[in-house]
């Protein structure tokens, strides 16, 4: 066989792999969830947020072009009783007359094999901005993408939890967060 004969054949095959790509970008808030783990005086507290957004462009054929972006609204944090939720939307915390909203933008997402990846971003809270690393898994449920993965955040590089919050043996330095996310599959390409 010659060669332009292997270089068209091997065209051909590429041309009809990208005839199913599927790319997931209709996020569905409803569907999706963003928790955390937070240890005050070594216990761990759960929590979650209950409002956030996004928009996302994930074709699993083409991972290294993904993009991403999440809007969180801080004022729907449950931190696991009122009085939590009170005190961490102020200024020692959130601060959320100032701040409120926290924004992570994907910068990369590299393949790490089967369906892990490797997601990184900035992350602003409270006008701070730090590098994110998260490891997450993708699979297809019917027509949705589901993304699972976390990462631990450093509360006080965003300078959450100031002045007599700042001690790390009351409160945690380190605090577990996942997220699951579920986006619909847009228009198939043709």
């Amino acid at each position: 066989m010659s060669t332009t004969r292997i270089l068209l054949a091997t065209l051909a095959v590429v041309a009809a792999g990208d005839l199913g790509a599927v790319e997931y970008s209709q996020f569905q808030a409803d569907k999706s969830r963003l928790t955390f783990v937070s240890k005050q005086m070594g216990v761990p507290i759960d929590g979650s947020f209950r409002k956030f957004g996004g928009s996302l462009s994930f074709d699993p054929a083409r991972p290294t072009a993904a993009s991403a972006r999440l809007d969180l609204d801080l004022a729907s944090i449950d931190a696991g009783s009122r009085d939590a939720n009170e005190e961490v939307v102020g200024k020692p915390w959130f601060n959320l007359k100032m701040f409120p909203t926290a924004t992570f933008v994907s910068s990369a997402v590299r393949p790490l094999g089967g369906d892990k990846f490797e997601l990184a971003g900035k992350l602003t809270i409270k006008g701070r901005t730090q590098d994110i690393t998260a490891p997450f898994t993708f699979h297809q449920e019917g027509s949705n993408g589901i993304f699972d993965g976390g990462f631990v955040l450093k509360r006080l590089d965003f300078a959450l939890g100031d002045g007599v919050w700042a001690d790390v043996a009351t409160v945690a330095n380190e605090v577990q967060i996942k997220f699951h996310i579920v986006a619909a599959a847009a228009a198939t390409r043709k």
